[in-house]
């Protein structure tokens, strides 16, 4: 895949473009702030951006809005969010369209080398992984609760498909069979009234569901 790394952390940006390179991917670009994020993301169209939330020149939240401002301009563009901490002033704007590929990992993530390329890989597939204690803290600030009619078990299957798990990780995670996930999926869909539609457009709205309630 063609990636661009956002970080304006030298060490960390150079690792990751080391391990990326390792895995087989090709870095077209390494940038340490949200313009040169955005003018690189618009300009070489990657297949994914790895991109961190703070960045020069305040060191708040400028890679996040870099990323929407991307998004914005070339929608469903796959943008992997990096952060030490969960900053969710527009966490929202980043998962509002519901066309998926997006992803918000925490930092210490990345140690685990493995769960960060097959995020990665997630993501650029159009798929949505989100980091437990960024769903955590999204659910905290919610009020209003539109999954009233989940059973405890299907709200259990959804916030693990919250964290980006497919029905077989679902599966071995809650000891069941990959059908009776399966089973609950399909009652997540049919309660949350969700189109007709493909299987992963429909993961990703019943996933903003969630964080909205």
């Amino acid at each position: 895949m063609r990636v661009i790394v956002a970080e304006d952390g030298v060490l960390l940006r150079e690792g990751l473009v080391r391990l990326l390179a390792e895995a087989g991917h090709e870095v077209v670009a390494a940038v340490a702030d949200g313009p040169s994020y955005v003018e690189a993301a618009l300009s070489l169209k990657p297949d994914i951006s790895v991109v961190d939330v703070r960045m020069p020149p305040s060191h708040t939240d400028e890679g996040l809005r870099a990323a929407v401002e991307v998004r914005r301009k070339a929608p469903k563009t796959p943008i992997l969010v990096l952060s030490q901490y969960v900053e969710l002033a527009y966490a929202d704007d980043l998962l509002a369209d519901a066309s998926g590929a997006v992803g918000y990992l925490l930092k210490d993530a990345v140690v685990d080398v493995d769960g960060f390329l097959d995020a990665l890989d997630r993501v650029a597939s159009g798929g949505t992984v989100l980091d437990p204690q960024v769903v955590a803290q999204l659910m905290m600030r919610r009020r209003a609760d539109p999954l009233g009619e989940l059973t405890p078990r299907e709200r259990e299957v959804l916030g693990l498909m919250a964290e980006g798990s497919s029905n077989t990780a679902i599966a071995k995670r809650l000891v069941v069979t990959e059908g009776a996930v399966e089973k609950h999926v399909s009652n997540i869909f049919l309660k949350l009234q969700l189109p007709q539609d493909s299987d992963q457009h429909r993961r990703v709205l019943a996933v903003l569901a969630y964080l909205r309630a």
